[in-house]
């Protein structure tokens, strides 16, 4: 806990009342104005405890109105009411006054972030701008004047747009961050590196006007609001200006990048109308009022929260105190208030572990408050020492924090309470006592027989004699540390430790050289004094002698722990053989390891709290178990201070916070996550952790440790917890043990805890407290042999008890089994043997827990194994049902009912039967239980049934009912449960039977009808006891009415209801009387008995009855029944249902021949049933015989496709390819001669395909010759070829193709093979005589353009060939003639041409051959008609399709 030490300033006498004041942001230096309305005014600067400082008094006859520091120098800018301004320098004092801007009062001074510029306005509304250097000197004139006509209010300097951070660029770059190197290379955008300072600002004028003035001096008006600005506020983080004016009235701004600004809220402030408003502003947004009021107000502008902090009367504060001002440290996160009744209340922001800083009423927690008198009204923080100012109207109080003193030592522990005020406890004779100083107490030590306090000038030292305190010596002197030890005080100067008298004589000096620096810590443990320097060096001296001597050589930490910045902390232990040290690093932060320096050895280590680890030391048994359980507890910590037993040298504990808690001095101290961690410090084993626990609630930070104790200073104001279980608590927990000192006894102000080893054992003598510190040892290392020897002697239970809960965590189970057979504790052994099936060890130890009462550590055992449904058992037994309730819910669903279940008992059994009827809700057990718990309470039982309309509870409601022979209204629950049956037996029982059946007719319930039924056959009603068998499905006492009184009519429905069994008994029942015989064989085939069915019926000729039997066989009946089946329909010419019997029966051939001769077409479903696969049954041979057979069949009867397919199966492909010929289905021919791929299927499909209309598809062309091609069949593609070449000269005349076609004809009968007759040759040479002749005659054809009588010569020589026709046509050759004479003019030799062609073909139309024209112009000179020949031929003109011929 901090205190406040307050140091009034040492103003001169000519002082006037002090109005204003400021801090220096980084130096210590305050600047004061006072001022009288006679003498005008005076300002005065103070260092840090309130010294003048003489040089720098400035007088005016005027009063000041401004002050404003230099952000960086030493420079203060004072405005004065006649509108000077003037520079002052600390220390010097020179004044520097700026040339005359302003005629009227200065009301604005406001520098730039970094210095460079300063504004300055008055009260007619003149700014002016002037220019700074870097040493805090004025550069001239002004640089510019701006006259806005208003008294000036505020002004604002906007923050520069953040540059890029180039070292974190470089940084990332380095690392291989590509878009940071782009940012330095060409490729990326230029490196904005942003000006150094901003200035651009805002400057408020009275008529609520905000005016924007750009780096440029340039002013323009941003925004207006209603009323004078009282406050321009600035967030940086969302680039937004809020404006708060003489109203209260808050306005934000969004700022747009061209300078204008768009409001986006504006809400009004609550305040005390006709107050004076004190508004403080936040980094993180937080907006803080002071209106004369009992609370301050808070609005957090980035949460859009308001909330408000009052005082609290407990600490101190008066009911009715006003909060004048306010103040907020940002580095310090506190928040102050300055009060009516001159009293400074402070907040301190708490987060809680897992929390985050927000905006929460319960963060803030409201510290005792420091009093300095009168009327508090201004507060200011300052400098990097974070000092506090107060004007309390008469004058100035400087506020400093320091840490408050507490020591322990032999059973003495001093705690201040006041920066003058100590309270002392003797714990031997349970004495308190308060020490009241006249001096601010910097430092405290205390002994068994004194008590050292000292303020950094003086020391004095109070003797304890009984109940007094007894000043013996008070001296002046600097050292800021103290140490005790006996008669002699130990303090330190540079260079030198001095051993003094408690008057202050130096009895002895202990000097430093220069290199092993100036001594800083001292810390005395029994007789051994260790001596920490600010060069990191560290020495002990032994203390028993007269004289103390040195005990080691000084050693340099530095050259030992790498990153060493300073010692924070030196501690020895009771031998002098280790010392412990806390360094904080060269980056100011601490450090999270606690160093050891073993003097002997000359060696350092060190352990680590961020790991949880040390740097050395043994493996133990359970260490991988032990760190896995302790890890959370210890990882992620740094110590805050650390202490040695006074008397056992192996022992040290430590007070650890998490790291994120540790920066500051004071922070730690509100932490509420603080573990207080014990360590054995040993040469042979190195460190070893011992115990690690919470810092119990309430209390303060830790002092020492005496075993069996720690001591613990408390937290002011707030209970003890430990003290109020002394008096009540018979069986003291681990985590509040017993203190064994009543309340009245022991001040609120230091508590003790018992050690782990020790609860129950505080008051046991020496021996028995070094042997259970030695079993703790040895159970530590894992050494069992030498834990049992260092108890082997010891014969308490309590003892035993003791070091059993130790095994809990150690969680040595082997040891605890010895421990609880010492104690005599069967039902502990029990259990703990019965724990052994579960399969975690920490189940098992937390069983152990349980029976030796330690809840919170089976609680935490469980939890760390996911046990939840232990946990849920653990909580049951031990009450918390609340807790065993939200683990059920949470972790534990399985047994979610069974808990909801056991609490509902637990309630009932408690008498809370309103909530015990819920939970059995909850649990679904609701329709027993609750009629079981309200049986004795019949009128709540009724209105509980009425109440939840749930039959099963109707039910049980009614059979109580009828218990209690109310028949009439179990009848009316009985129908609200609809429990038919027993309405149905109620009124059996009541004789009305009508009533009964009406009940069993109409709902159709099974056991209603036949409970009627039995009712009715007992009653000789055999009718209407058939008919509700039936109705209720029980067909079997049916069946058995109906044979007992012959109903067989009724039997066979009955029969064919019920199951096979009943059938069969019907059935024989129908066989052995005679009659019905049809009724037998129906009843034997719906039985199942088949066989039995076909020989009752073949013996009886039932055929009716056999062809519905018929029906419902297949390849699974019997082959016999199946054969003698098919010979009855064949007999009865039911030929179709015979062959389907012979196939069943696998006779295939007999059922093809019947299919042959019955001419029975045959289905692909039926083909498909004759062809099997299973070799057993047919061998393959007969299997593609009887296939060929189908197919032939198939074929026969005109399903060709159903035969290809047969045919294939039986691998007979050719005959497959003749019936898809005769189906004519191209598409599937080509499919599948291209799929088979033999040369025969190849050939028989072109063939085919040429009966097609080829010419016109050239799809089926290209076909034709690709399967003659396919088929090796040159010879058929030569003559395909032939025909095509016909074709052409036939239908087209086209005798470039028909010579192509003739070509490849050539070409392919080439390639034939059947050279054994001399027909190839002969088909070659006239192939090739024809191919000649049309080549001479294309080449006449082609020639004519160029030399027509050429060609005309070739022709006639063509016609002169004796074999011209078929190869050339001779009506072409002709008409090529006739054509050329008419085109010639020469009609005569043309009319020659003509008429000799006629006689050549006398039969044919020969204007075929010869162009229309021509003939007409023959007609039109010889004057004959061109009609002799055959004229039933019509020319007609046609437009012709050339085909190309596609030949390969």
């Amino acid at each position: 806990m901090a205190v406040y030490f307050d140091h009034r300033i040492e103003a001169p006498d000519s002082s006037n009342v002090p109005s204003q004041l400021t801090w220096h942001s980084a130096l210590p230096v305050l600047a004061v104005a006072s001022s009288s309305p006679t003498t005008g005014g005076n300002v005065d600067l103070y260092l840090q405890q309130g010294e003048y400082v003489d040089s720098c008094h400035l007088e005016r006859p005027h009063q000041p109105t401004v002050l404003r520091w230099h952000p960086m120098k030493p420079v203060l800018a004072l405005g004065w009411e006649n509108g000077e301004v003037v520079l002052l320098t600390h220390p010097s004092g020179d004044q520097t006054v700026l040339p005359s801007a302003h005629a009227a009062g200065i009301t604005l001074l406001e520098w730039s972030n970094s210095g460079s510029r300063l504004v300055t306005g008055d009260q007619t509304g003149a700014l002016a701008v002037w220019k700074v250097d870097a040493r805090g000197r004025l550069h001239g004139n002004h640089l510019v004047k701006h006259e806005y006509n208003k008294p000036l209010t505020c002004c604002i300097f906007r923050p520069a747009s953040p540059g890029d951070d180039v070292a974190m660029l470089a940084r990332a770059s380095v690392s291989g961050d590509e878009s940071a190197l782009d940012m330095f290379s060409w490729k990326g955008a230029p490196l904005k590196m942003g000006p150094q300072e901003g200035l651009a600002f805002y400057v408020s004028t009275a008529d609520g006007k905000v005016h924007s003035v750009d780096e440029l001096c340039k002013t323009s008006t941003l925004l207006s609001v209603e009323g004078a600005v009282k406050k321009l506020l600035y967030l940086e983080k969302r680039e937004v200006l809020a404006v708060i004016t003489e109203t209260l009235m808050l306005s934000q701004y969004t700022l747009g990048p061209e300078g204008g600004a768009q409001e986006f809220m504006k809400v009004k402030l609550s305040s005390k109308t006709g107050q004076n408003v004190d508004i403080v502003w936040t980094a993180n947004g937080l907006l803080i009022t002071a209106t004369g009021e009992q609370v301050i107000r808070l609005w957090d502008l980035d949460g859009d929260d308001n909330y408000v902090l009052s005082l609290n009367e407990t600490l101190g504060f008066e009911r009715g105190e006003m909060i004048n001002c306010v103040a907020y440290c940002e580095a310090k996160e506190i928040l102050a208030a300055g009060t009516s009744q001159g009293r400074i209340a402070m907040w301190k922001m708490v987060v809680q572990p897992g929390g985050v800083r927000g905006d929460t009423k319960a963060q803030w927690k409201l510290q005792t408050p420091t009093e300095i008198e009168g009327n508090v009204i201004q507060l200011q923080w300052g400098t990097s020492l974070n000092l506090l100012a107060a004007n309390n109207s008469n004058t100035v109080r400087i506020l400093c924090e320091h840490v408050m003193s507490a020591h322990f030592s032999q059973q003495v522990a001093a705690v201040q309470l006041t920066p003058t005020q100590l309270s002392i406890t003797l714990f031997t004779t349970g004495v308190n006592l308060a020490l009241q100083s006249d001096m601010h107490i910097k430092g405290v030590c205390a002994t068994k027989d004194s008590v050292t306090v000292w303020s950094g000038k003086q020391v004095t030292v109070y003797e304890l004699s009984g109940t007094v305190l007894r000043n013996t010596g008070s001296f002046p002197c600097d050292s800021h540390v103290v140490a005790v030890h006996g008669e002699n005080l130990y303090t330190v100067e540079p260079n030198r430790v001095q051993i003094r008298t408690p008057q202050g004589t130096v009895k002895q000096l202990l000097t430093f050289s220069k290199a092993e620096g100036n001594p800083v810590l001292l810390s005395v443990c029994q007789s051994y004094l260790v001596v920490g320097t600010d060069t990191a060096h560290i020495r002990v001296f032994d203390l028993s002698r007269r004289d103390a001597k040195a005990h080691c050589s000084a050693k340099n930490l530095a050259e030992q722990i790498a990153n060493l910045g300073a010692l924070k902390s030196v501690k020895c232990n009771a031998s002098g053989t280790q010392v412990s040290i806390l360094i904080s690093q060269v980056n100011g932060r601490p450090d999270h390891k606690v160093y050891f320096y073993d003097v002997e050895m000359d060696t350092v280590t060190h352990f680590d709290f961020f790991v949880g680890r040390p740097s050395s030391g043994i493996s133990q048994p359970d260490e991988s178990e032990r760190q896995q359980f302790q890890g959370t507890e210890l990882s992620g910590r740094c110590p805050v201070s650390h202490f040695w037993d006074e008397s056992e040298p192996r022992l040290l504990v430590c007070e650890t916070v998490p790291i994120s808690s540790e920066s500051s001095s004071t922070s730690f101290l509100e932490t509420t996550d603080v573990s207080v961690v014990t360590l054995f410090c040993t040469q042979e084993h190195g460190l070893l952790l011992q115990d690690c626990y919470p810092k119990p609630s309430g209390l303060q930070a830790l002092l020492a440790l005496d075993v069996p104790y720690y001591y613990f200073s408390c937290k002011p104001g707030e209970t003890d917890p430990a003290e109020i279980s002394a008096t009540t608590s018979a069986t003291p927990q681990q985590t509040q043990p017993s203190t064994g000192w009543g309340p009245a006894q022991i001040s609120h102000m230091v508590s003790r805890r018992a050690l782990r080893d020790f609860v129950g054992l505080e008051n046991c003598e020496k021996a028995t407290r070094d042997a259970m510190l030695n079993f703790s040892f040895y159970l530590t290392i894992g050494d069992m042999d030498e834990a049992f020897k260092s108890i082997k002697l010891i014969k308490s239970k309590a003892v035993w008890e003791n070091m059993a809960r130790m095994c809990v965590k150690t969680r040595q189970l082997d040891v605890a089994r010895v421990c609880l057979g010492n104690m005599g504790n069967a039902r502990a052994a029990k259990a703990l043997k019965e724990a052994e099936i579960e399969p975690e060890p920490e189940a098992r130890v937390a069983m152990l827990a349980i029976q030796l009462g330690m809840l919170e550590d089976a609680e935490k055992l469980y939890k760390c194994c996911q046990r939840y449904d232990l946990l849920n058992y653990f909580y049951q037994a031990s009450g918390q049902w609340q807790q065993a309730l939200e683990t059920a819910e949470s972790h534990d669903r399985i047994h979610l009912r069974t808990t909801y279940y056991n609490y509902a008992k637990y309630l009932e059994s408690m008498g809370d039967k309103t909530l015990a009827i819920a939970y059995y809700e909850k649990s679904d057990t609701h329709r027993v239980e609750v009629p079981r718990m309200l049986q004795d309470d019949t009128s709540s039982l009724e209105i509980y049934v009425n109440k939840m309309k749930d039959k099963n509870i109707y039910k049980w409601w009614a059979q109580y009912l009828e218990s209690q022979s109310d028949m009439d209204s179990a009848l009316r629950f009985y129908e609200c449960a609809q429990d038919f049956l027993s309405l149905v037996r109620v009124h059996c029982y009541m004789g009305n039977i009508q009533k009964a059946s009406e009940i069993a007719n109409d709902t159709g319930d099974r056991a209603a009808s036949y409970h009627l039924a039995r009712h009715y056959e007992g009653h000789d009603d055999i009718k209407q006891a058939v008919h509700f068998y039936t109705r209720a499905q029980a067909y079997n006492n049916a069946i058995r009415l109906c044979k007992e009184t012959g109903l067989d009519d009724q039997l066979m429905n009955l029969a064919l209801l019920s199951n096979a069994e009943d059938m069969m008994e019907a059935a024989c029942y129908y066989e052995e009387k005679g009659t019905h015989m049809d009724r037998a064989v129906a009843l034997y085939h719906k039985a199942g008995y088949v066989s039995k069915a076909l020989e009752l019926a073949f013996a009886t000729q039932e055929f009716s009855a056999l062809q519905l039997i018929a029906e419902d066989l297949n390849e699974h009946s019997d082959p016999a029944l199946l054969a003698r089946c098919s010979d009855f329909f064949i007999t009865h010419s039911q030929y179709d249902k015979a062959v389907e019997l012979l196939v069943a029966a696998k006779k295939y051939h007999e059922a093809l021949e019947l299919c042959v001769t019955q001419s029975l077409t045959i289905t692909e479903e039926l083909a498909e049933r004759m062809v099997v696969t299973d070799s057993k049954d047919l061998s393959e041979e007969a299997r593609k015989e009887l296939l060929e057979r189908i197919a032939d069949c198939c074929m026969r009867q005109g399903n060709y496709h159903l035969a290809t397919k047969k045919y294939t199966q039986a691998g007979n492909k050719l005959k497959a390819m003749r019936a898809l010929l005769k189906s004519g289905d191209t598409e599937k021919i080509v499919f599948f001669a291209s799929v088979c791929r033999q040369k025969e299927l190849f050939i028989m499909a072109a063939n085919y395909l040429q009966s097609l209309d080829w010419r016109k598809n050239p799809e089926i062309l290209k076909t034709i010759i690709g399967f003659y091609t396919k088929g090796r069949a040159p010879d058929l593609l030569a003559g395909f070829y032939e025909a095509c070449a016909q074709v052409e000269i036939d239908d087209y005349q086209n005798y470039e193709k028909a010579l192509d076609a003739l070509t490849e004809a050539f070409k392919c009968l080439s390639k034939s093979k059947d050279s054994s007759t001399g027909q190839q040759e002969v088909r070659l040479a006239d192939l090739q005589h024809r191919v000649t002749l049309i080549k001479k005659f294309v080449h006449a054809r082609q020639l004519y353009t160029e030399d027509a009588a050429e060609a005309v010569r070739l022709c006639e020589s063509l016609l002169e060939e004796p074999e011209l026709d078929p190869a050339v046509r001779i009506g072409d050759a002709f008409g090529f003639l006739v054509e050329h004479h008419c085109q010639q003019g020469n009609f005569q030799e043309a009319y020659r041409k003509l008429e000799e062609l006629q006689k050549l073909l006398p039969s044919q139309n020969v204007r075929y051959y010869i162009s229309q024209d021509s003939l007409e112009s023959l007609e039109k000179e010889m004057g004959v008609p061109m009609t002799r020949g055959d004229s039933r031929h019509s020319v007609k003109e046609e437009d012709e399709v050339e085909e190309d011929l596609t030949v390969s």
